[in-house]
């Protein structure tokens, strides 16, 4: 037995040249040629083919992987095509809501005006034809009448007051024009200089006194036009909505009385509690309006008073200093008054002494 296995690794042992390389070299070598020939000629990694079933299956199971790239591209393209689609049509779902939601609240609107608009000429003419009963107010009524009386006559006053400014404007500008001309005469007739020169200084002194009566005049039409265009016609412009207030209400009170003499079932009964809701609505803002008009009334007349004692003063003081000729009280009011002006062309010189 022991020279069997002496045998047997006599046969297993292998001869190592010089080198290092076994004793099968020219076998190792067709060996790596076999190799690298595989390697070359071999199926490229980018091409290769699965094969579904087993080893050495049929060439009918055989995807290529190019193949396989392209199903998943394509479906991965429709996954976000349908994830888009998804998400369009929410944004798309949610716009419509949105754009029925204010559909729905425009033709609420409308329809509440319809209605209101429908009660109020309903009472506007039952008022005109008596037909429809009215709430009044008569003190109140009163202010308003006075308020729309005075505006009126406010206007005349301003209406004539700027009128009188323009005319005075043009009568001040003809003084300096007539100045100059007695300036340039007074140059050259040495004849008539002394008498050229002296309605020259009158026109001159006269010219500057306008120009600061022009000033107060200009502040007296501005501080009027300011009362009646501003204060007045705010004041009556919350007087229309109290106006338009109490023809509501009215509307709204005829609707409620009407409903009241009908007859009681459960359907009367609701509109009764609408009618009565919306007439109570009405009401308060009637009663609120009356109250804001009642209080810009007041301050109105208090502002008026005080306005208008300011600027009449001004006016018959300056007036009076200009036709009395009396320049240093004209100037006296404009500082009284503190009407700060610097007159055009009062400061500029003439072409003649310019030279």
């Amino acid at each position: 037995m022991a020279e069997g296995i002496m045998s047997k690794a006599a046969t297993m042992e292998i001869p190592i040249n010089s080198n290092g390389d076994t004793g099968t070299q020219a076998e190792d070598d067709s060996l790596e040629q076999d190799l690298q020939q595989v390697m070359v000629s071999g199926p490229n990694l980018n091409e290769t083919n699965i094969v579904s079933g087993g080893y050495g299956g049929p060439a009918g199971g055989i995807i290529p992987t190019s193949s396989i790239k392209d199903i998943r591209t394509k479906s991965r393209a429709a996954n976000l095509q349908s994830s888009s689609g998804g998400a369009n049509n929410n944004a798309c779902g949610a716009s419509e809501e949105v754009s029925r939601g204010v559909a729905v609240e425009k033709l609420d609107s409308v329809k509440k005006w319809g209605i209101n608009t429908y009660k109020c000429t309903k009472q506007m003419f039952s008022e005109r034809f008596g037909r429809g009963s009215r709430t009044v107010d008569l003190e109140l009524e009163a202010q308003i009448e006075v308020l729309r009386d005075t505006k009126s006559k406010y206007e005349n006053i301003l209406h004539l007051a700027t009128a009188l400014t323009e005319h005075f404007h043009s009568l001040v500008q003809t003084q300096q024009a007539l100045g100059d001309a007695f300036t340039d005469l007074s140059q050259k007739s040495p004849e008539l200089q002394d008498e050229f020169g002296y309605n020259a200084e009158t026109q001159k002194l006269l010219c500057r006194n306008g120009e600061s009566l022009l000033g107060a005049i200009s502040f007296f039409v501005s501080s009027v036009n300011t009362l009646v265009n501003k204060t007045m016609e705010d004041t009556l412009m919350t007087i229309k909505h109290y106006e338009n207030a109490r023809l509501e209400f009215d509307a709204y009170r005829s609707d409620l009385e009407e409903l009241s003499l009908g007859p009681r079932d459960s359907a009367a009964v609701v509109r009764m509690e609408m009618a009565q809701h919306e007439y109570q609505v009405h009401r308060d803002k009637y009663e609120r309006l009356r109250s804001d008009v009642t209080i810009k009334l007041k301050f109105l007349d208090e502002n008026k008073v005080k306005v208008m004692h300011k600027q009449l003063l001004l006016f018959h003081n300056a007036i009076s200093a200009y036709f009395a000729g009396n320049q240093q009280q004209l100037e006296q009011t404009l500082v009284q008054f503190n009407v700060k002006l610097k007159p055009p062309g009062s400061d500029k010189p003439s072409w003649l002494e310019e030279q």
